[in-house]
């Protein structure tokens, strides 16, 4: 019985070192070593998010997930985000991620709900 309790807690727990590594891999994936083209952010945002969520769906955990990508040309200009969740913090979690390269930033989060 206690097995069957520690396995159920541990597929059940949202590991955020599991999901910022999925984060990485798609955007590398998606955006690489490519350079800013405004005519193809929606494109590559679109791709960063199925990949994760294809990604996070093949952990087989019960998980309600939701992601959001930002891809901004690097030119100076500020950006500042903000969210807010109210959850059980023993399951649920979130992860963010910035990646950048010569040319842009992207941001991706990650909110885990579990079911």
């Amino acid at each position: 019985m206690r097995l069957v309790s520690y396995m159920k807690l541990v597929t059940t727990v949202f590991v955020v070192e599991e999901v910022s590594e999925i984060i990485k891999e798609s955007v590398e994936t998606a955006i690489g070593g490519n350079t800013y083209q405004h005519n193809r952010v929606n494109q590559w945002t679109t791709s960063v998010v199925e990949q994760c969520l294809g990604q996070l769906s093949k952990l087989k955990k019960p998980f309600k997930y939701i992601v959001t990508c930002i891809i901004m040309q690097k030119n100076g200009a500020g950006l500042q985000t903000a969210s807010a969740c109210f959850w059980d913090n023993s399951s649920d979690g979130s992860c963010a991620v910035r990646w950048e390269n010569k040319s842009m930033y992207c941001i991706v989060s990650v909110f885990g709900l579990a079911i």
